[in-house]
């Protein structure tokens, strides 16, 4: 039910919407902040939409409609933006608000469910969120209005993000504390393991050999080094136990015949959301880091990423 009215609010959208952005980068341009108002349900929603404004690098500040009427009005500066939620359009306390936010000079931003409302007539862009149906049974508590509200905003912090130019760099300025951050500020050389914890064998070296160093390092792969410091390749525990199906005695074999030749590897100043995103999208378990005369100097281990709050 929620994803059909999404979907038709989805293709109700017009000019309005870029409007909306336009006002918002313009603000934000100008040092000013976002107000998203609201009260009740849409108050709720209004804490998320600004909570993802926030994260996304774009200052937004919530204020409640009935607290508002009582001395909160006082957070609102000229040039501000101001989000206003309103499903009905005719929310008495937000009405009541209304002639004073446009005393101060501000652009109105209108997310309601009905055209024509007395929200739309004052704001300076409005976004219909109209639905046909709520979700509940009864056709009463807001779900799917408050479902279309939420992803509206969602929407309008995405594009705002890319009209900035918002980067993962900036992101991570804004999250320190949370896995997205950390990976964001976090470099592979960080994270890899080295030394004796990186097994390494040369490519005549046989199965047994890396058996024993995989064991010895505690890793699930071995990286595999020609004489002059080179990769040559890498051999994991998913390699032996795919080659001793087909033939059990394999233990005597040299590794660079069953090795990965041009193995995936990384540079060492890269950031661990790469390690992460690389691991992924090649369905790989380990990651040869290498440093900048092309020798390895590392392993990633996906093993590692819970450990270190990665993912």
């Amino acid at each position: 039910m929620e994803i059909k009215e999404l979907e038709r609010v989805a293709d109700s959208l017009n000019d309005s919407f870029h409007h909306a952005v336009e006002l918002l980068k313009k603000t934000l341009e100008a040092k000013g902040k976002i107000v998203v108002v609201g009260i009740g349900k849409s108050g709720n929603i209004g804490h998320k939409i600004a909570a993802t404004l926030n994260s996304t690098g774009s200052t937004a500040v919530v204020l409640n409609s009935q607290n508002a009427l009582h001395g909160d009005l006082g957070i609102l500066s000229d040039g501000d933006a101001v989000i206003a939620l309103s499903y009905s359009g005719e929310t008495t306390e937000l009405l009541d608000l209304l002639p004073f936010i446009k005393r101060s000079h501000v652009s109105i931003i209108g997310i309601t469910g009905k055209a024509q409302s007395t929200l739309e007539t004052h704001s300076d862009a409005t976004l219909l969120t109209e639905i046909q149906r709520e979700a509940c049974p009864l056709n009463l508590a807001p779900t799917s209005s408050s479902t279309a509200m939420l992803v509206m905003g969602d929407a309008l912090a995405m594009v705002l993000l890319e009209a900035r130019g918002f980067t993962e760099k900036d992101f991570s300025r804004f999250h320190p504390g949370g896995a997205l951050g950390r990976a964001l500020l976090t470099k592979v050389s960080d994270i890899m393991r080295s030394e004796e914890q990186m097994a390494t064998i040369s490519p005549e070296d046989t199965v047994h050999d890396a058996l024993s160093a995989m064991s010895q390092a505690r890793s699930g792969a071995c990286v595999i080094q020609s004489d002059d410091g080179t990769l040559a390749g890498i051999f994991t525990h998913g390699d032996f136990a795919r080659s001793f199906q087909e033939n059990p005695d394999i233990g005597t074999q040299a590794v660079k015949h069953l090795m990965t030749a041009n193995p995936v590897t990384l540079h060492s100043d890269s950031l661990a959301a790469e390690a992460v995103n690389t691991i992924s999208s090649h369905r790989i378990d380990d990651i040869v880091v290498l440093d900048t005369e092309g020798k390895p100097v590392g392993l990633v281990d996906t093993q590692d990423f819970a450990r270190l709050k990665l993912i």
